[in-house]
């Protein structure tokens, strides 16, 4: 091959890595971990060695040309193997292995344990979600399901049933979300159960929760994530790794645009959080989870 042809070949192979990471984010985001960290690195490298690749189409052949030939192959294979080893496990959907995880509000489940959803997507479960109000007091009530349902499309989930049921009242709605939750456990039949917790600041979210242990009063398996608004006394028993899912997290969470000026939205928010019960899990990163009831050897986590 010539060596100008060398050069043309490795630019559009610079531009289409970018053109792969920057269009293709929603894919690539959720299939592989450190996305944001090998998208700067593919912009980087395509920064510095298309108009390397560039010059050398210019000045005559020499000893630059062999180098900068070398660097841009180098940092090609080098994306693409990182691509490779970041990459989050792909396993086959088991359609008897299934989840059921609910939220007060539409970005609730994001919030608290959208890393173990993804992990647990990855890992073959069906997870579905219910969610019980579409925000209208916290939020445009007219945009929030739509955000609520392209995180349940990013995340991977089978299924997102929303409800409207009244925003900031839930507990005068208990019968109809005990109803909900029974109906859905008896359409899903989950093996495990994700809700609120019962030490919540936010009056929706004990609601939830107790309308869940009312559902799911015979069910073997429940756990309560951790929302932004638990109060101190939440005291996890259970700790997921999510240290490959932190981006997916953050960029699931970041799809909920109309409430993105809320402080508790944002990626240090959310890094510190995993990193605080990271730290008491020992593991990088971590959500924690008050155990209801969790048979020791599901298989579930």
């Amino acid at each position: 091959m010539s060596d100008p042809l060398v050069h043309l070949t490795l630019i559009s192979l610079h531009i289409l890595a970018v053109f792969l990471y920057t269009l293709g984010r929603v894919n690539l985001a959720r299939r592989i971990s450190h996305y944001r960290l090998l998208s700067r690195f593919a912009c980087i490298s395509a920064g510095v060695m298309i108009p390397a690749n560039l010059a050398c189409l210019s000045t005559p052949s020499g000893t630059i040309h062999p180098l900068t030939q070398s660097f841009s192959i180098a940092s090609l294979l080098a994306l693409a193997a990182l691509t490779w080893y970041f990459r989050h496990p792909s396993c086959k959907q088991d359609p008897s292995r299934v989840v059921l995880a609910i939220g007060a509000h539409p970005d609730d489940l994001e919030l608290a344990c959208s890393g173990t959803l993804a992990r647990l997507v990855d890992h073959g479960h069906r997870v579905h979600a219910l969610v019980m109000t579409h925000g209208a007091i916290g939020g445009d009530p007219s945009i929030r399901p739509d955000e609520a349902r392209d995180g349940a499309r990013f995340l991977g989930l089978t299924s997102c049933d929303l409800h409207d049921l009244p925003d900031t009242h839930l507990a005068e709605s208990s019968h109809t979300m005990v109803s909900l939750i029974e109906a859905a456990i008896a359409r899903h039949n989950p093996h495990l159960i994700l809700t609120h917790s019962a030490n919540d600041q936010h009056q929706d979210h004990v609601a939830v929760h107790w309308a869940t242990r009312r559902a799911a009063r015979n069910h073997p398996a429940i756990i309560c994530y951790e929302s932004p608004s638990a109060t101190p006394a939440f005291c996890p028993h259970a700790y997921v790794d999510v240290s490959g899912y932190l981006d997916t997290k953050q960029m699931a969470v970041e799809l909920h645009k109309d409430q993105s000026a809320k402080p508790y939205m944002a990626n240090s928010v959310l890094q510190g959080m995993a990193t605080f019960r990271g730290r008491q899990g020992r593991m990088d990163d971590a959500e924690g989870f008050e155990v209801i009831r969790l048979p020791l050897f599901g298989g579930i986590l």
